[in-house]
């Protein structure tokens, strides 16, 4: 089958992933095999081909927002037929029996695989996936629209949860890219005010077409200090810069894998007043669920770009570069 492999983190501009013909992968015990036709590209997979994340395999196949059918199942799998439609995200499996994955914690696993990094994704032809794993897509959700809910929709849901925002609060979004663009679908159907800050001239017009009740810049005054805010870029000196214009007794919730250091912090004036600040780890499949059922409920209108599985360097690019309104996503099928 056809795949873009990563053999050595380099700078995306250098094109560090290439076009290669490896062995079709195989359904062990458990597990579906998946004919991918679309992937959402996330920038945890950019982190990942920059190098701001280990590599935990060489050569490896990114990606984990994976929208496929089943082509084939392990033994022991039931539940699904060939042909059925399925979803994949970045948890690709758990020990199932430490104390994270027995208190409901599944996404603190210390010996949790994730799907392209520690086990190959889907920016390819075909993948495999445990069934126990697997989500099945909502109908309404065309391929390409439902490839940001399996990521950017789950971490975003669950960066929501943990800020303890509630329905007619003000909330913060920073950065206004995949996730983003889902959660305030998220809060606004929950009765919040969104309150954008994003340098993109194209995100901050898609964040008020999206409802947006103030868009402006990270040092910008917003009209009012929020209850909760999401950092989705991962820039640490958004830290700051949240804090200063958050509520008391307020929550930051940090949602992504990867950030740049966060600048010192003066007590009394950023942490005090019973302000926290936390970090999102990963996502459990219970996220995943709820997120799926709300997105249809709602429902979710998730923008998206296209690219050719063979162009997969130059989505990356965009992204990096903030040229992306939305999320952007790998035609994989095309390329059989």
């Amino acid at each position: 089958m056809k795949a873009m492999l990563l053999h050595e983190p380099k700078p995306v501009e250098q094109r560090p992933l290439s076009l290669g013909e490896v062995a079709d992968p195989k359904a062990g015990p458990g597990d579906l095999l998946v004919r991918v036709r679309v992937c959402g590209v996330c920038r945890t997979d950019l982190h990942e081909v920059e190098g701001e994340l280990p590599m935990r395999r060489s050569p490896v196949i990114p990606g984990h927002q994976i929208v496929g059918t089943v082509a084939g199942f392990g033994e022991g799998v039931s539940g699904f037929r060939i042909g059925d439609r399925v979803g994949m995200a970045w948890l690709h499996d758990t020990c199932g029996g430490c104390e994270f994955c027995l208190r409901d914690s599944e996404n603190l696993c210390e010996t949790a695989n994730f799907t392209g990094w520690s086990v190959d994704g889907g920016y390819a032809e075909y993948t495999t996936i445990p069934a126990a794993f697997a989500y099945n897509i909502p109908d309404g959700f065309p391929d390409e629209q439902a490839a940001p809910l399996l990521c950017a929709g789950i971490i975003g849901y669950r960066a929501l949860r943990l800020s303890g925002i509630q329905p007619g609060q003000r909330l913060g979004l920073y950065g206004f890219g995949a996730s983003a663009h889902i959660a305030i679908q998220v809060a606004r159907h929950w009765g919040c005010e969104a309150y954008v800050f994003t340098r993109s001239k194209g995100n901050r017009d898609l964040a008020r077409k999206l409802g947006a009740k103030w868009v402006g810049g990270s040092r910008d005054e917003p009209p009012a200090k929020v209850h909760a805010s999401v950092i989705f870029a991962p820039a640490g000196a958004l830290v700051r810069d949240a804090l200063t214009v958050l509520e008391k007794g307020g929550t930051i919730a940090l949602a992504g894998i990867y950030m740049t250091p966060i600048p010192e912090l003066d007590y009394l004036e950023h942490l005090y007043d019973e302000r926290i600040v936390r970090s999102v780890a990963n996502a459990t499949r219970r996220d995943g669920r709820e997120l799926l059922e709300l997105a249809a409920s709602i429902p979710i209108h998730t923008q998206t770009q296209a690219f050719p599985l063979e162009q997969a360097n130059e989505a990356l690019l965009a992204l990096k570069n903030s040229e992306v309104a939305g999320a952007a996503v790998l035609r994989c099928a095309t390329a059989l």
